[in-house]
């Protein structure tokens, strides 16, 4: 019987990021069942909160990646301080994605952090990393994509560096974090001590880049951009239909010749340009117009459905509103589920992409509106009462 309660049930987390990176690192742990308290600027909140698109006046980004977080507001500067040190003895896990120095000049560091808990996992997203002499630049996704090299390589050849479609830098960073920060609690589990889990949004893009890296550095060649295809694989690119355009992924030579039998050219894998795949990663000029002469006959379906009854890797290429209504993704791996706001009502919000058999990943509640669990948290954690609670709002600290 699966647990729904979550794989990290019983895990709090302290959340100070905003935006993007640091959020999607705690929803992804929110997601699998840890406790998340959101702490926001009070009156102002996470900036995302201003991020169109809208809904009823409420910020669907903000929405999208603060669900099954619990939001509490706290100004981290004096009695707030010590507010949040006594959240840090009862959690688990701070994450921050400030600019490297900024909670250590509140003394909220994890230095200072660790020295009231111990335990205390904590992990900074930052553009450039705590250390380096590049820490204190400011960071944002295209500043990563950029710095780290995937502009560089995304494009058309002749073309301008492009910037990928989505902040990839940003969701990278916070996938990487995540990594880190449950390797981290693992390894508290048997040492009893926390630690740092420091994750720059360049250094998240550089890992990416795999095969990009190691052609420089085995061959000393600086690779260009070249539109949809792969440094090494061929046919591995898009190409024109009747209606629209596809991919074909023919990974080796036995899909190849797949492909080929499909377009009833079975005589192109004797041919030698063609005949193992680094001929045709070295010929794809000459190969990707002979497929397109097939492919422009066909339908992008048409054409994907023969090639995957055959057994080749073929795809359309989604537009987005193919993607939300599609049987496979949005219905049986549900990738878009529906949430009841206070405020948005009812709407959609991405799913989780974690399956897990037996403590699987749900999306247990909205987004918090600002400050709506500070009451609840600060009563139940710190014992804090009404009338303390009614001088800490007067007061500015919540």
């Amino acid at each position: 019987m699966p647990n729904n309660a979550g794989a990290l049930a019983g895990v709090r987390v302290l959340d100070l990021t905003r935006v993007l990176a640091g959020p999607f690192c705690s929803m992804m742990l929110a997601d699998m069942g840890a406790e998340v308290i959101k702490i926001e600027e009070p009156k102002k909140g996470d900036d995302s909160r201003a991020f169109a698109p809208f809904k009823n006046g409420e910020s669907s980004y903000y929405m999208n990646l603060n669900r099954n977080k619990k939001g509490c507001t706290l100004n981290l500067k004096g009695r707030g301080k010590d507010i949040f040190l006594a959240l840090v003895k009862k959690s688990d896990v701070v994450i921050e994605n400030y600019r490297p120095g900024t909670m250590e000049k509140l003394g909220l560091g994890y230095e200072d952090l660790k020295k009231v808990n111990p335990r205390i996992v904590y992990g900074a997203i930052s553009g450039f990393g705590h250390f380096g002499p590049f820490s204190q630049r400011p960071g944002y996704d295209i500043i990563g994509q950029a710095m780290g090299g995937l502009m560089s390589t995304t494009g058309w050849p002749g073309g301008e560096p492009t910037r990928s479609g989505t902040a990839m830098s940003d969701v990278l960073a916070g996938l990487s974090s995540a990594i880190g920060i449950l390797a981290a609690l693992h390894n508290c589990k048997t040492t009893g001590i926390g630690q740092k889990v420091d994750v720059a949004l360049v250094d998240s893009v550089v890992a990416s880049l795999e095969i990009i890296t190691q052609i420089y550095l085995t061959q000393g060649k600086i690779p260009q951009r070249i539109g949809n295809r792969y440094e090494s694989v061929y046919p591995y690119d898009s190409f024109k239909t009747k209606d629209a355009s596809m991919v074909i992924g023919a990974g080796n030579d036995k899909l190849f010749e797949i492909c080929c039998k499909v377009m009833g050219k079975p005589e192109l894998v004797r041919e030698e340009r063609f005949s193992s795949n680094p001929n045709r990663v070295l010929h794809h000029a000459e190969l990707k117009p002979i497929i397109e002469e097939w492919t422009n006959t066909q339908s992008t379906d048409e054409a994907v459905e023969k090639l995957l009854a055959a057994g080749c890797p073929a795809a359309p290429i989604n537009t987005i509103d193919k993607l939300v209504s599609c049987p496979h993704i949005a219905g049986a791996r549900e990738m878009f589920v529906e949430v009841d706001h206070p405020v948005a009502g009812r709407m959609k919000i991405t799913g989780s992409h974690i399956k897990l058999s037996e403590t699987p990943t749900s999306i247990r509640s909205p987004a918090p509106l600002l400050g709506q669990h500070s009451a609840e948290v600060y009563k139940e954690l710190l014992g804090i009462d009404d009338k303390e609670l009614a001088t800490l709002k007067a007061e500015g600290v919540i």
